[in-house]
């Protein structure tokens, strides 16, 4: 009795008009792609770690400074995952216009935020209750 249902193998013949698309060089090249960035993501979480032991308050000055670089590396692995893991580096011009715009409309709740600790009206500082 044949198991029709067996997985094709390298001797197997592939059935006629199926083709994937894919060679074993692509998929090692896309493999190899994605443990660069899977590497690269773990490094990031390593410099977020290291910086968030940098008082950079007294550098420049300001307070909660170590937020604000805390959220550009943050940013950066974010736009890592969207353009690889979720394929956006190949999408078509209409994804990117909806990204730019979800992305502005995010830093201008950012900016709400750091307005709320300064006032600019009456030029108060506010304390964290």
């Amino acid at each position: 009795m044949s198991d029709t249902h067996a997985p094709a193998t390298a001797s197997t013949p592939v059935p006629h008009g199926y083709d994937d698309g894919h060679s074993h060089d692509d998929i090692a090249k896309h493999v190899k792609g994605y443990v660069i960035i899977g590497l690269i993501l773990i490094a990031c979480t390593g410099l977020t770690v290291f910086l968030a032991y940098v008082d950079f308050d007294k550098w420049f000055g300001g307070h909660n400074w170590n937020f604000v670089i805390a959220m550009i590396v943050a940013t950066f692995k974010a736009g890592l995952v969207a353009a690889i893991f979720m394929h956006l580096k190949q999408e078509k011009r209409t994804i990117w216009k909806f990204l730019f715009f979800t992305a502005f409309f995010c830093l201008g709740l950012f900016l709400l935020t750091a307005l709320h600790w300064v006032d600019p009206i009456f030029g108060t500082t506010r304390t964290h209750h």
